[in-house]
């Protein structure tokens, strides 16, 4: 008589062992600033790319879960950081979210100097997407393009990135002066209501300026710089007339500038003199039947040797992450009134 057979015990299952990968930094008071206060960068990294993250110390970052692609997106946004830290830039919730959208295009990339500005004794700034790499590798080609064009939206970065390049060569006396210049145009407001002479009156509109060169030079270096004449901010309507030699120069909010305004300050350079012109389309303040002369300085030099034009769009927006949501929203109104479809992406 056959007896029944015992059933197997049952075996604890062994846990399975999740993947990890240990990514060491050298210096721990860098991997300090790069994981944030309470971990909160290394937070943002592990909801955006579904990984988890710890610093057990020894200046090491251990990277678990996820599949091995997400890990490795993990390491290349934590080197990135690391290599902004190297550089002297400081690590916040803006550079964290452009780490995590600019794709690499080689292992060292993030310290490819291609994409850095470093202005000796002030600020330097590294380009934080694909758009702003572009836009400062033009700025940098000085044997290529003598007028650089940074059009597109608001937050991109445009003006800062230009002021900073021109700040870094005079600081370097690459040049002798840095001139920037925009168009006084009444966005809502009359400047016949203001108080005090015209350079009182267009003082509003050059403050984004002002507040540009003391984030980059420090206030006691701008004021020195500024009393010396080597700095100089003015409205469009002052070039007239001028001829501007061995100095970088700055054409701001260029889409609030007239074709015949658009001439006149693009053929003021001079002799070793070099250009960067900035705007944003999107955001014309002038009379609806006065075209802006950007646009038509788009189309007519697109294909002028010695010219640089780089586009910028809502993805290198780095000011805040809801202004890249805002610009997504009016771009998307705009197309359902023209009737234009929306663009894969």
């Amino acid at each position: 008589m056959s007896s029944a057979k015992t059933p197997p015990r049952n075996r604890a299952t062994k846990p399975r062992r999740e993947a990890s990968e240990t990514v060491f930094f050298d210096d721990k008071e860098r991997l300090r600033g790069m994981a944030g206060a309470g971990d909160r960068f290394l937070i943002l990294i592990e909801q955006e790319l579904g990984v988890r993250l710890s610093a057990p110390g020894g200046g090491q970052i251990v990277i678990t879960a996820g599949d091995g692609a997400a890990r490795d997106e993990a390491k290349r946004v934590l080197k990135r950081l690391y290599a902004s830290l190297e550089h002297g830039l400081t690590c916040d919730e803006a550079a964290v979210r452009a780490a995590l959208r600019l794709r690499d295009t080689d292992e060292r990339a993030g310290e490819n100097e291609d994409g850095v500005i470093r202005v000796p004794r002030g600020s330097s700034l590294i380009a934080r997407t694909e758009g702003q790499r572009e836009y400062v590798r033009a700025l940098k080609n000085d044997k290529a393009y003598d007028l650089i064009f940074g059009v597109g939206p608001a937050g991109t970065g445009k003006t800062l990135l230009a002021v900073a390049y021109g700040a870094s060569l005079l600081v370097q006396r690459k040049v002798e002066k840095l001139i920037i210049t925009r168009p006084a145009v009444e966005a809502g407001e009359k400047l016949g209501f203001l108080p005090g002479d015209l350079t009182e009156k267009v003082d509003p509109y050059l403050l984004p300026v002002w507040d540009a060169l003391a984030d980059t030079l420090g206030r006691h270096q701008l004021e020195k710089m500024r009393e010396d004449g080597r700095i100089e901010v003015a409205p469009l309507a002052f070039m007239r007339g001028r001829t501007l030699n061995r100095a970088f120069v700055i054409v701001d909010e260029a889409q609030n500038t007239s074709k015949p305004q658009m001439q006149m300050v693009l053929t003021r350079l001079g002799e070793g003199s070099r250009m960067a012109v900035t705007g944003d389309p999107s955001q014309i303040d002038l009379h609806p039947r006065e075209p802006s002369g950007l646009g038509h300085a788009l189309g007519i030099l697109s294909e002028t040797k010695g010219v640089a034009i780089c586009r910028f769009s809502r993805v290198d927006v780095v000011r805040h992450d809801l202004v890249a949501r805002i610009v997504e929203a009016y771009e998307d109104d705009a197309r359902r009134a023209s009737g234009t479809a929306k663009p894969d992406r």
